[in-house]
């Protein structure tokens, strides 16, 4: 069984990500196909990743079911037409056609990653004001709303509430933040109860053509989210449940983050696709159904 990283179906291509892969399905329908592809510091490497996609869409499918009373979704339908290749079952979906919001939507509950980076800098994060002496992985005093840019090449840079707004209008940012920390805190205690720790996630937003917000894309997956075991946390270990794995790797190399990618250790790419099967069983409570998934 090999990964797949890429489809090339017959159906007029919208948009080829990183790792998802957008078909127009009908005027207001798209299908979005998650691939087994893995990027890292906007990196997309050569070697697939077994399972990861079909993890994706299904860990995605899990949590816009349970958070569908904070924002409607764009899920239509999980079940492919028979038309289509068998290997889409459980990494495709079909969903409604929605404008993307122009900035990224990130909701931290810790301090770590480029937040913890700008606070050691400035004792802020996207203009908010932290107390002193905080240290990698400590809890902060609340969750807080932290956008940021959302490049077409490069990376992606930390805005204040205040140049979001310049982006998106008042309004919306508003909405987008309400429902963002929302989601977070459902997330957060939802995990709690698994033994997880969600430190920080990204969502992403888009509206429809009648103007309503709903949430697409993915949501509180390994992709977009870091998770932390909670025991582990406790003990003061940071273990990374997340593509952090992936990065952590890469920095014990001579690479200087850009094309071309450095090749990946076998070792490496069963570890990645080992840890996404096991996040998922650690989230749902329930095996990954690799059967049905190949």
């Amino acid at each position: 069984m090999e990964p797949i990283t890429k489809t090339g179906l017959d159906l007029p291509l919208i948009h080829k990500g990183k790792v998802r892969e957008m078909y127009k399905f009908d005027d207001d329908k798209i299908l979005m196909v998650a691939t087994d592809r893995i990027s890292a510091f906007d990196v997309v490497f050569n070697e697939g990743i077994l399972y990861k996609g079909a993890v994706l869409s299904t860990l995605s499918n899990f949590w816009f079911d349970k958070t569908k009373n904070i924002l409607p979704n764009h899920v239509i339908s999980t079940e492919i037409p028979e038309n289509l290749p068998t290997y889409l079952q459980g990494r495709a979906m079909i969903v409604k056609k929605a404008k993307p919001l122009k900035i990224e939507v990130i909701v931290r509950g810790y301090l770590t990653g480029s937040g913890y980076k700008d606070y050691l800098k400035t004792g802020k994060v996207c203009g908010i004001k932290l107390p002193p002496g905080m240290k990698d992985g400590d809890k902060l005093p609340e969750p807080i709303f932290t956008p940021s840019t959302k490049a077409q090449e490069g990376h992606d840079i930390n805005i204040t509430e205040e140049e979001a707004a310049k982006i998106i209008g008042e309004e919306k940012l508003e909405l987008v933040k309400k429902k963002a920390l929302e989601l977070y805190n459902f997330g957060h205690e939802y995990l709690l109860s698994r033994g997880l720790i969600l430190a920080d996630t990204k969502f992403e937003f888009g509206e429809l053509p009648n103007g309503e917000m709903i949430l697409i894309d993915e949501v509180l997956t390994p992709d977009s989210s870091r998770y932390w075991p909670k025991d582990k946390y406790d003990k003061g270990e940071l273990v990374s449940l997340d593509k952090q794995y992936l990065r952590n790797y890469l920095e014990t190399l001579d690479w200087g983050k850009t094309y071309p990618p450095p090749t990946l250790p076998k070792e490496i790419v069963e570890g990645i696709s080992q840890l996404y099967l096991d996040t998922y069983e650690k989230i749902t409570g329930e095996k990954f159904p690799k059967e049905e998934n190949k």
